[in-house]
């Protein structure tokens, strides 16, 4: 087990501390008054972090390629209001120096059990057609494998392992939640649709020792792949409803909801519609927890917002947090609820931090 993971840096401010990472990018750069420094990703399952070397890292990079592990030692400080690791030593690291489950990290959940109520949602459908599509993609051994560890993501909402499970099922909840009170939606086709809209990220994204695009991700996207996977399993399943297939599809094509998110079509049934609006704010939802998740890492007090979210165009602010913080000035009481649910990950024990020697 690694000795110092990444949520712990608030705890090891100033400190000197020595672990194995992911290499997740590295970038050589120009100095003003000349030569060249080095600026790095470091990655394992608690976050990321980056780190700068200024001198004598030609032959330390050398073997490094992005998502290679490594050994650094380095300053743990802040730097702008972030943490940031002054990086004094850095060697690659070979996979037999680590542990793979230190460095991707992992959905809170039984995968299992999510695989099984997902499951359990489909063998109620009323539509045979729809159920029989449906089963067609989870009973396929080489969907069914990636479909249950794939992360949702690279680096926003659900980027575990299990994410896109964990995302696909929550959103299927929603879904069975809100479709009663819109019967211009069938409630068959609406889960239909949360459970194949994303089943393309199974081959845009790669999870090895780190999450990232493949070149089929990178050239078609998990979207067209999706419609591609919708189109060849219906074939398999002839004679299949055309209109079933049409609606299917078009949820497939326009739930990302806007031509500037990525969507070729926007949403124009009322599946399709709600199927954008509640993937959207799950999605949101779950990045709002990431974002909670990493100021708590940065030592950030329950009164504070957090960084600006690219994603969202803001910062965001625990209001939860900040009304069970206790009173305060102007405040005559507080506001005590059950905690909810997160995905952040524990921080892990430390043992071993600034040790003395990378060798």
């Amino acid at each position: 087990m690694k000795d110092f993971y990444i949520a712990d840096a608030a705890r090891f401010d100033n400190c000197v501390v020595t672990s194995y990472f992911v290499l997740s990018s590295l970038q050589v750069k120009e100095k003003r008054q000349g030569g060249q420094f080095l600026t790095v990703t470091l990655t394992d399952k608690t976050g990321s972090l980056p780190g700068v070397m200024w001198e004598d890292f030609a032959d330390a990079i050398a073997p490094c390629t992005e998502g290679c592990y490594v050994k650094a030692q380095g300053q743990i400080s802040r730097y702008q209001n972030k943490f940031q690791m002054g990086l004094q030593k850095l060697r690659f690291a070979a996979e037999t120096e680590v542990d793979p489950a230190d460095y991707l990290p992992m959905t809170q959940f039984d995968i299992d059990e999510m695989w099984v109520e997902l499951r359990g949602y489909v063998s109620a459908f009323k539509n045979a057609d729809l159920q029989r599509l449906v089963f067609a993609f989870l009973d396929d051994p080489d969907i069914a494998a990636a479909y249950r560890v794939a992360p949702a993501a690279k680096m926003l909402h659900h980027a575990w392992i299990g994410g896109l499970l964990e995302h696909v099922l929550t959103l299927v909840r929603v879904c069975l939640a809100n479709a009663p009170f819109y019967p211009e939606v069938n409630a068959d086709l609406l889960v239909t649709g949360a459970i194949l809209h994303d089943i393309g990220k199974i081959r845009e994204l790669h999870w090895r020792s780190s999450f990232g695009y493949t070149l089929e991700g990178q050239l078609i996207g998990h979207i067209s792949i999706a419609q591609g996977m919708l189109i060849e399993k219906v074939r398999q399943l002839e004679p299949f409803p055309e209109k079933i297939r049409i609606l299917v599809e078009h949820m497939i094509l326009s739930h990302h909801g806007k031509y500037e998110f990525g969507s070729p079509k926007l949403p124009m049934t009322p599946e399709a519609l709600l199927l954008n609006t509640l993937d959207d704010l799950e999605a949101k939802m779950q990045t709002l927890r990431n974002a909670f998740a990493a100021a708590e890492s940065q030592g950030k007090g329950p009164g504070e917002t957090t960084d600006w979210i690219r994603s969202m165009e803001r910062p965001l602010f625990n209001s939860q947090a900040w009304l069970n913080e206790g009173p305060s000035a102007g405040s005559g009481s507080t506001i005590s609820q059950k905690e909810s649910g997160s995905a952040s990950q524990e921080s892990q024990s430390v043992e071993g931090v600034g040790l003395p020697s990378i060798e």
